[in-house]
């Protein structure tokens, strides 16, 4: 069994590859999730080629099974969890008149329902990290989006309002049992999912997926006193 174990969600590309790379640096055993099998096993090749010891999971996480099968992979391989990665997630643009039902769904479904449905299936993992060492922890990504709405991404920044709201229910829940949750809220990132607003924001003034990194990093160096509900990312050019 390892010392320490995570989990990362869309864990193939752009920040959540970022992430897991961290993880795996600093000595976490991963299981790694993500929607398209042939990138998942791309990334994960060149993972296990770095030394970190992978599990991977293609799936998708609208589909609760397979969100079950997510866990049970990971605990049968490594028996615990002291880090859980909510980072899968989708964003479909529209006017408020134009909406489809369907859009809505997939964006409530993998924004909001997946990370509900994760930690169900792995809060006893969790809080035995927890009881273990005081300082199992959960990053699930928000927005700014959640934090300056978007008129045009109405319902993505709807549903990341939803994840910083729900990862402080979540600390109210578990932090008493050594899990704590943390939201992040970045802005743009320089990511395929931003290329749709790059002829307004050049990628070399976004934010890198490294960034969300090292507050990954830095999250994992804090005292099991300390505890941070929510970490905000953003450009300088928002602040004028």
């Amino acid at each position: 069994m390892p010392d320490r174990a995570a989990i990362v969600t869309g864990a193939s590309r752009g920040i959540g590859r970022a992430l897991a790379q961290t993880l795996g640096e600093e000595g976490f055993a991963l299981t790694m999730t993500a929607r398209d099998p042939e990138t998942l096993k791309r990334t994960v090749e060149e993972f296990t080629d770095q030394g970190f010891e992978v599990e991977y999971v293609a799936a998708n996480l609208r589909d609760e099974e397979a969100i079950c099968e997510v866990v049970r992979r990971h605990r049968e391989r490594y028996g615990r969890l002291d880090v859980l990665v909510n980072n899968a997630g989708v964003g479909v643009g529209a006017a408020a008149t134009e909406h489809q039902a369907k859009y809505v769904s997939l964006q409530l479904d993998v924004n909001v329902r997946a990370i509900i449905l994760f930690y169900r299936e792995c809060a006893e993992l969790l809080r035995a990290a927890g009881a273990e060492h005081h300082n199992a922890l959960v990053v699930n990504m928000a927005s700014i989006a959640g934090k300056m709405p978007d008129r045009w991404l109405s319902v993505y920044s709807a549903t990341k309002a939803a994840v910083s709201a729900y990862s402080m229910a979540m600390n109210r829940a578990l932090v008493r049992d050594g899990v704590k949750s943390v939201a992040f809220a970045p802005g743009f990132v320089d990511t395929d999912m931003s290329d749709y607003v790059k002829g307004k924001v050049p990628a070399e003034r976004m934010l890198r997926p490294s960034d969300i990194a090292e507050g990954l990093r830095f999250l994992l160096r804090v005292s099991p006193n300390c505890v941070i509900p929510e970490i905000m990312f953003q450009r300088p050019d928002e602040f004028a």
